[in-house]
């Protein structure tokens, strides 16, 4: 009895030990993701390909009613005919274990330059943790209004 005792207080300890690093490692990505995110949009306007370093080197992009576009050419092809906007991303959740890749699962609100509201939507992000940081490895995004086909 007394051994079976230990055993199940060395096991809680365990879970509780490991659920604490996951809930570091979580908040540490949230941190990085949360910085990305903000500028974006910046690096999307400057049309030199900047926008690329937020991204995997095999990353692609699933935008709403198109192709995926995968590799550094297709994503940065896709950002130089976007118009220049601003982007405020919202997390709503976070899953995985914070070490090598995470899910983002966001809101965002588009604006043109003044400040219009062009947009918003959601958006689901796998990033990755490379020896550069955490990148975007897969990127998907939809708008909350209806299709206008």
């Amino acid at each position: 009895m007394k051994t079976k005792l230990i055993l199940s207080g060395l096991l809680m300890l365990t879970f509780w030990c490991n659920a604490q690093t996951t809930e570091s490692n979580l908040k540490e990505a949230r941190k990085a993701i949360e910085a990305s995110n903000a500028i974006f949009a910046d690096l999307a306007n400057k049309n030199d390909g900047s926008i690329l370093t937020r991204y995997t080197e095999d990353a692609c992009l699933f935008p709403p009613n198109g192709e995926p576009m995968c590799g550094a050419a297709q994503i940065a092809n896709f950002f130089k005919a976007a118009p220049q906007v601003h982007v405020k991303f919202t997390i709503q959740h976070l899953y995985g274990d914070g070490k090598s890749s995470v899910t983002e699962e966001s809101f965002y609100e588009m604006t043109n330059l003044e400040g219009k509201k062009l947009d918003e939507g959601k958006i689901i992000v796998i990033w990755k943790k490379t020896k550069d940081g955490w990148k975007m490895h897969r990127d998907m995004f939809s708008s909350n209004r209806p299709s206008k086909a």
